[in-house]
């Protein structure tokens, strides 16, 4: 929820509304109900129109669903039908990431506390302090994590922030800056070999021979008792562990650009504790993927596609992963995608998914007694631009969601 500040307060007073007013939500059970006797309804959700410049100069294959989507029955594709197949489901996903135990770390990282303003990170205001963390795997791979403290704080709000692989800064500055002056501690990640992350990892066979690999060369490291995955994975769940046993949040939010976005993808698909995700440009069904209007960025790096992982993905497609990141007590997951995308994932072959797959986890979420949902799932489709990026409209939408949905939360 928005905290308040003076600008907003005083926004709100004249107005004439109460001060609550204007995070879109009443603060507290005394707000909730105005004088007519109603309750306030929140802001309405940002909305913007396409970019009609930029629509322009696209072909037909940005607007109009690719043939090779036609009359493939989505609901088929799905594996999840209950909530007790989305519990089944899970741990063997985990099990294929973590070959040696089956189970989520559960391990702490290494904690450095207030470091100083880190060099690889954009000029940020209104922080308090950063910490890093370190989290060791095999292969002698230390990944860091940096937490960053607002100086307005209410300790119990956390989010993930995941920008991928070596993306702009300017998309981690804006989405990082926005969820501090919302009252967030943010954690920052990115891939393996990527921005402040170590760029060499141990020879599999002689460790004493430091390797440069690309993500596609990681095949190399795989056996019977590890996966590469991990490589990915694992620091957000260690990271999630200090942030359990540190802040004990009320929930934990995750957003991610890119290889980020496939990150917050998987990673709640994995971890219920993971309360909201919002991944942008991350993913794709397979059957959709060679539709794109450029299908071969599109078609993902070693950790995203089939072909490499054909024991996790065997397990299931990105429907079911998109249902196990959405289903529970809380969980939502808005999927962003940029219809005119100039890297990936672009294009309207979305549309051809959306609605049976929101559908499926509606029906999984109903509570058959109170008729309640847990767990909700859409798509946001950002025509506002032709980048590869979290613009600043979806942020509005990220930052809305988050306020409306997390306002009855501590």
């Amino acid at each position: 929820m928005t905290p308040l500040n003076r600008r907003t307060v005083l926004g709100a007073l004249a107005a004439g509304l109460p001060a609550a007013a204007a995070t879109g939500w009443p603060a507290t059970a005394a707000a909730a109900e105005s004088p007519t006797g109603l309750r306030p309804h929140p802001a309405p959700r940002p909305v913007a129109p396409v970019n009609a410049e930029i629509a322009a100069a696209h072909t037909a294959a940005y607007k109009t669903l690719p043939e090779v989507v036609v009359g493939v029955d989505v609901e088929d594709l799905m594996k999840i039908h209950t909530a007790a197949d989305a519990d089944a489901l899970r741990p063997q996903l985990v099990a294929q990431v973590w070959k040696d135990t089956g189970v989520l770390p559960t391990g702490l990282p290494t904690v450095r506390r207030d470091v100083g303003v880190p060099a690889e990170l954009p000029t940020l205001t209104g922080v308090r302090r950063y910490d890093r963390l370190e989290v060791a795997m095999p292969f002698g791979y230390v990944a860091s994590v940096f937490v960053v403290e607002p100086v307005q704080s209410t300790h119990r709000r956390v989010a993930f922030y995941h920008n991928g692989h070596g993306e702009p800064l300017d998309t981690l500055q804006r989405v990082t800056q926005g969820l501090l002056d919302h009252g967030y501690t943010v954690l920052l990640f990115a891939m393996p070999f990527y921005h402040w992350n170590p760029k060499t990892l141990q020879d599999p066979v002689d460790p004493t021979v430091q390797q440069q690999p690309s993500h596609n060369d990681l095949n190399l490291w795989e056996s019977a008792t590890y996966s590469p995955l991990a490589l990915f994975l694992e620091p957000l769940a260690v990271a999630m562990n200090h942030v359990q046993a540190t802040y004990r949040p009320s929930s934990v939010q995750m957003i991610g650009l890119s290889g980020g976005g496939w990150a917050t993808t998987i990673y709640p698909a994995l971890d219920p504790r993971i309360t909201r995700s919002y991944p942008t440009a991350g993913s794709l069904p397979f059957f959709v993927r060679p539709g794109s209007p450029k299908p071969s960025p599109t078609r993902g790096d070693w950790e995203q596609r089939a072909d490499k992982q054909p024991g996790f993905y065997g397990l299931a497609d990105f429907p079911d992963i998109y249902a196990l990141g959405s289903v529970g007590q809380h969980r939502r997951q808005l999927q962003i995608l940029n219809r005119f995308d100039d890297c990936c994932f672009n294009g309207v072959g979305h549309r051809s998914y959306e609605a049976a797959v929101r559908h499926r986890i509606s029906l999984i979420g109903t509570d058959a007694v109170s008729n309640e949902t847990n767990g909700h799932w859409e798509i946001l489709e950002d025509a506002t631009h032709g980048d590869h990026t979290i613009s600043p409209y979806a942020l509005s939408v990220i930052l809305w969601d988050l306020d409306v949905h997390c306002a009855h939360l501590p």
